[in-house]
């Protein structure tokens, strides 16, 4: 009887101590997973940060602010001094445009003549560059007028060398393809797209075959001008960034370009409306932004410092 107890009693301990040895396995690794599992998640919470939708392509989580040449809301558009208060406000992107002197120099500028930016009157294609630097670019901003000059793309590059990244608008040149080789050309001396500092945009489809051939690893924006976006285009285009205006952007667009491993980066046309658009838009989740108000748009999206910008 007494072994018989001994017995019972000894099969008792070694049946807890099975139970407590598996209890203290379990709360180690239970403990040693939370340990490597935090880091992992305060990483992901960057905003360097990327998602992947359906095709494996990656976006970020916070969409792009571009800097619609520059701030142009604060000093003349396209010029060193707005690219400047642009790059100091930490925009992802410097948004700049082209044009072609007569005598083949790439300047930075949007009309096709200087006469609504600068104190001159003609096409910049009838200008040489030494004829276009006899004009100034002007504004006015709180009262004051201001004038710089008209930059080349070389000095802009001068400016800022490989500190910003620069998304630049290529278009025809009296309807001929004339500023790709040479704009490659420039930014390869800089070494900026073996870099990954550059996006280059155009409405111009065969401005970006060209690019393509050229840079094939440069990413390519196709830009649809306001009323004319074709979602067809855009699906098959072999490009990585749809650019669109405002009022043609959906959700039901941005879904399917999504779906289609691509991104949506919207622009402004109408000043008056930009803020309401821009609130609109960031529902959809939409990649990007051209904007035309630095602060405001990093206000909406959350980035915002400063104080507070009226709405």
């Amino acid at each position: 009887m007494f072994k018989k107890i001994v017995l019972t009693l000894t099969s008792f301990l070694v049946i807890l101590t099975f139970i407590y040895t598996f209890a203290s396995q379990k709360a180690e690794s239970v403990s040693t997973t939370t340990i490597e599992t935090i880091p992992k998640k305060t990483a992901t919470s960057k905003i360097e940060s990327t998602v992947k939708n359906k095709t494996g392509h990656s976006f970020k989580q916070t969409p792009k602010i571009l800097a619609h040449r520059g701030a142009n809301d604060r000093f003349n558009e396209n010029t060193i001094t707005a690219q400047k208060i642009a790059a100091d406000d930490g925009v992802d992107a410097l948004e700049m445009d082209l044009r072609m002197t007569k005598d083949g120099s790439l300047i930075i500028m949007h009309d096709q003549t200087i006469n609504r930016t600068t104190n001159g009157k003609k096409k910049v294609s009838e200008l040489t560059l030494d004829e276009l630097k006899a004009y100034q670019t002007i504004g006015r901003y709180n009262g004051e007028t201001t004038t710089e000059d008209i930059p080349t793309l070389r000095e802009m590059i001068e400016a800022f060398t490989d500190t910003e990244h620069y998304y630049i608008e290529t278009r025809l040149v009296n309807g001929e393809l004339k500023m790709e080789e040479p704009l490659i050309d420039l930014l390869n001396e800089y070494h900026l797209i073996s870099k990954g500092l550059v996006t280059i945009q155009s409405f111009s489809p065969q401005s970006l075959e060209k690019i393509q051939r050229l840079a094939p690893n440069v990413p390519l924006t196709l830009l649809f001008g306001k009323g004319k976006f074709d979602l067809e285009k855009a699906l098959t285009a072999p490009y990585p960034i749809i650019g669109i205006e405002s009022k043609d952007v959906t959700l039901s667009i941005v879904n399917e370009i999504h779906q289609a491993g691509k991104e949506v980066h919207v622009y402004f046309t109408n000043k008056k409306t930009e803020k309401n658009e821009q609130a609109r838009v960031k529902a959809f989740h939409v990649d990007g932004y051209f904007t035309d108000d630095i602060n405001y748009t990093k206000q909406l999206l959350g980035q915002w410092t400063g104080s507070i910008v009226p709405f």
